[in-house]
């Protein structure tokens, strides 16, 4: 994963900042300056498409409204088949209020349906729909008025693959926390050595 790369590439350039002598100094300067800002870069370029991936151009839009009485952690799941086995893809969508929406762009042009999962708390699960998408120009809207659970089978694997999502995010923020921290601890030597000359 190239965010450990960066990681890896950024507590070197931590330690080149030890190296005081008139011959490696300079050197290792300018490394720790190619390092830091290629990683800002890649970082802000990084978050930009995250912000920006969901409007793709083959996207269908999904409302989902929550007309029931308490807010909802709601959760979509895309299903692709690939050789007769499926593949799971999840979307933390977000907690909508009551008589409130959201709206989510799915890529689903491999994909014949999704599900939408719906949790009180952090694993109460209370809403469970299977959505089929026979026509992919269509954007659908999801209405959920029921605590509803249409197959304790699949809402078990549903559950599973929110678990996973939720998982390797934790894992995710972890190492782009540690990234940044890095990329700030590093410029802010940068700069106070430039500074000092």
């Amino acid at each position: 994963m190239i965010i450990i790369l960066i990681l890896i590439f950024l507590i070197v350039a931590l330690f080149l900042s030890v190296i005081r002598s008139e011959k490696w100094g300079i050197w290792s300067k300018i490394a720790r300056i190619i390092i830091t800002i290629s990683a800002a870069a890649y970082f802000t370029f990084w978050f930009v498409e995250r912000s920006l991936s969901q409007f793709l151009e083959n996207s269908l839009a999904i409302q989902v409204i929550n007309y029931l009485p308490q807010p909802i952690d709601f959760y979509i799941i895309r299903i692709e088949e690939q050789n007769d086995v499926p593949k799971y893809f999840s979307k933390h969508v977000g907690v909508i209020r009551p008589e409130y929406f959201r709206i989510e762009y799915i890529n689903m042009q491999k994909s014949d349906e999704f599900w939408v999962v719906g949790y009180i708390g952090k694993d109460k699960l209370v809403y469970f729909s299977q959505v089929a998408v026979p026509n992919k120009n269509e954007d659908k809207i999801v209405e959920v008025r029921n605590y509803i659970n249409n197959s304790l089978k699949l809402s078990a694997v549903a559950t599973d693959k929110v678990s996973e999502l939720k998982y390797d995010n934790i894992k995710l923020s972890i190492w782009v926390t540690l990234d940044l921290l890095l990329i700030f601890l590093n410029a802010v030597l940068i700069f106070r050595s430039s500074k000092k000359r």
